[in-house]
């Protein structure tokens, strides 16, 4: 007995929930298979990364002293923090083919011009993604990181490096995420969710939504890095706005030329009909 709970709707196929559970167990396996041989490869390379993270925190002062020294206080905290930056780097290492396993499986389940929308939007946010990762790296977390340090007046710190990149990871990632806004007004004014002029009415309120997300998302509580988060996010948000009038403004023409050929379209069909019956009539009557 099958079971036909989804179409491929690229060419109208049936599929069964058996068949659905199948794709998706070889996306789990080879996902996880990629994932596992990827961060295998990076844990040689751990001790480079980790370098590359912590380069904000104990890089050289214009004196030439070293700002700050990353420790561990526990025996195997070492190893399994190297165990941890192999992990990060290996999923970042493996993402192409996890999301192309991911764009397989939910490919079927959408139109022609959906997927053609997607396929062109998926490098865009890898794109936007590195570009935000990186802007913190280099603009904001040193920021942060020294006033952080200095705020702390005659206290001398004692960082471990678990607790640092656990901080700076939770730090860049969300950072990489909000660069997306400017992708999802263009996805979501694309299929009709979102219009400018909505984004516009809701300005006001947006810079309070602004550093209520970033104080979830950031790792500290202080209020200078929530607003060191807040600011890009609110400057995105006023580029989303731009992007979605773009994109609405290109939607509507692209509609307006359709209607237009469709017009042209339905008048040269009339003319010919009216012409074949004029052809007719004047046989008839000759006849």
């Amino acid at each position: 007995m099958i079971v036909k709970g989804f179409v491929d709707l690229s060419n109208d196929k049936p599929m069964s929930w058996l068949q659905h559970f199948e794709d998706l167990r070889k996306v789990l396996v080879v996902s996880t298979i990629v994932l596992v041989v990827a961060s295998g490869a990076c844990f040689f390379v751990s001790d480079q990364i980790l370098k590359v993270l912590s380069y904000p925190i104990t890089s050289k002062s214009a004196t030439g002293e070293t700002v700050q020294k990353l420790i561990f206080i526990g025996v195997t905290e070492g190893f399994f923090i190297k165990f941890k930056v192999a992990l990060y780097a290996g999923f970042v290492v493996s993402f192409p083919v996890i999301a192309w396993q991911i764009w397989r499986f939910i490919g079927p389940a959408l139109y022609p011009k959906e997927k053609n929308l997607v396929l062109k939007l998926v490098p865009v946010t890898v794109l936007l993604f590195v570009i935000g990762v990186v802007f913190a790296y280099f603009m904001i977390f040193p920021v942060m990181l020294e006033f952080l340090l200095n705020v702390s007046g005659d206290l001398q710190p004692m960082i471990t490096v678990s607790e640092y990149v656990s901080f700076c990871v939770s730090f860049l990632v969300p950072f990489g995420l909000v660069f997306e806004m400017p992708i999802i007004a263009i996805f979501l004014t694309r299929i009709g969710i979102l219009t400018p002029g909505w984004l516009s009415s809701k300005r006001k309120y947006s810079l309070l939504i602004c550093f209520i997300v970033a104080a979830i998302l950031t790792p500290s509580p202080d209020p200078f890095s929530q607003t060191m988060m807040a600011l890009p996010m609110y400057l995105l948000y006023e580029v989303s706005i731009i992007v979605s009038r773009m994109t609405r403004a290109k939607k509507d023409a692209r509609q307006k030329a359709e209607e237009e050929a469709w017009e042209r379209e339905m008048l040269s069909d009339g003319k010919d009909d009216k012409t074949e019956n004029d052809s007719e009539a004047g046989s008839d009557s000759s006849q």
